[in-house]
């Protein structure tokens, strides 16, 4: 099988047929990685050739076992970290690692990370979003308007003079979402930003990346619950022991068998519930594949419907 992501073309290895390996065109990506490997200092190998493209104004979600490197491979992309061997690209070109050019890059391209508490250092929620737009020279209406804008669309305004260690785990996961938000980065990269969070959290930081994507800005995500990247995300990759194995749209990601066994991915419960109502006949077999609920019982046939109950 071959996917196609914008930006990359693929590249087949006889070797290895189950493995896709994807080449980033620069020009087309605006963020990308090209043959990037890392090894920390321990001897473990984070990642291994890795090369991918980012398209902008895109939802992308990165799946893949613990210690897959999806962490690793988010810190090159705003150079916390920087390659051993090869180059990650920022709008077309090769990003530099002089200290001007990483401010500048960590203006386009902010991290929320899983844990808020590793963010969060500020006596109150409004000192600690104000903090990186103070940074950046603008005026003091450009910084309140900013801070204002990031705490509506967080729904923190009420929160504003709280200390930030008396916040709950879900507003502190807010908070520092704002703090990025508040920056107008191009990207934001989410690492596990569902984790610890109960059923009403999850939707309502989902619901808030769906916004914040509505408004142009390009989204990046880690995830382990396979529903939440079919969903959501417009392109899937999978990492495993560092490397890309895998990339397309959710329905190709999540229709490959042997791409999901070796990822030790499930399958998202929609497609399950559909692959079974084709089999039952409930379903003709030319259906399109779904993406929501409401898009499954779409396909269903009215006479067939009393008859099911998802």
């Amino acid at each position: 099988m071959a996917f196609f992501i914008p930006g990359c073309r693929p590249r087949s290895r006889p070797a290895e047929p189950d493995v896709y390996y994807l080449e980033v065109d620069p020009l087309a990506a605006l963020l990308g990685a090209e043959a990037v490997s890392f090894t920390y200092p321990d001897g473990t190998r984070a990642l291994q050739n890795v090369t991918l493209s980012i398209p902008e104004g895109k939802k992308i979600a990165v799946l893949g076992p613990n210690g897959a490197g999806k962490s690793t491979l988010f810190l090159h992309f705003n150079g916390i970290l920087r390659p051993q061997e090869g180059w990650i690209y920022f709008s077309g070109a090769r990003i530099s690692y002089s200290h001007t050019a990483l401010q500048q890059l960590r203006q386009q391209v902010g991290i929320v990370f899983q844990d808020p508490d590793s963010m969060l250092f500020a006596a109150s929620v409004r000192q600690e979003i104000s903090f990186g737009p103070l940074n950046l020279g603008l005026s003091k209406e450009e910084v309140l308007a900013r801070v204002e804008a990031a705490m509506a669309a967080t729904g923190v305004k009420d929160l504003g003079d709280k200390p930030t260690h008396f916040l709950s785990y879900g507003q502190k996961k807010r908070v520092a979402i704002a703090s990025v938000l508040a920056m107008e980065p191009r990207i934001i990269i989410f690492d596990e930003p569902t984790a610890y969070l109960d059923p009403r959290s999850t939707r309502e930081v989902m619901a808030l990346l769906e916004t914040i994507s509505r408004k142009g800005t390009t989204i990046i995500l880690s995830t382990h619950d396979v529903d939440i990247a079919y969903t959501w995300a417009d392109y899937i990759y999978v990492l495993a022991a560092g490397q890309v194995i895998g990339a397309g749209t959710p329905a190709e990601v999540f229709r490959d068998a042997p791409l999901l066994e070796a990822a030790d991915l499930a399958r998202p419960w929609l497609l399950d519930v559909y692959e079974d109502l084709k089999n039952k006949g409930w379903l003709p077999l030319e259906a399109p594949v779904p993406k929501s609920r409401d898009e499954l019982l779409a396909l269903i046939p009215y006479r067939s419907r009393s008859r099911l109950a998802i």
